[in-house]
């Protein structure tokens, strides 16, 4: 009987090394996907910002482009003088 409880003692000793073991792993893996995942967030910022980039490029590199950005800009402008005056007004 003392030797089943024994056997029984060791095992779940083993098993709460195990245990263990696998909730530092675990851990370890939530800080790796925590930090891929903030990696992959810079990633896609970048990617946003080629991506304005090269619609800007490629705006700017034909006549046509170039006057459509133009009046994209001059909009732009419009809006925020427009801005201003409101809370100048306020």
């Amino acid at each position: 009987m003392d030797d089943h409880i024994s056997r029984l003692n060791e095992k779940l000793q083993l098993l709460l090394k195990r245990y263990q073991a696998l909730e530092k792993e675990n851990e370890k893996l939530r800080q790796d996907l925590e930090q891929r995942l903030q990696e992959e967030k810079l990633l896609q910022e970048k990617v946003l910002v080629l991506e304005q980039e090269s619609a800007i490029v490629k705006a700017t590199s034909d006549a046509e482009g170039k006057n459509e950005l133009e009046k994209r800009i001059n909009s732009y402008i419009r809006e925020i003088d427009q801005c201003i005056a409101l809370l100048a007004s306020q």
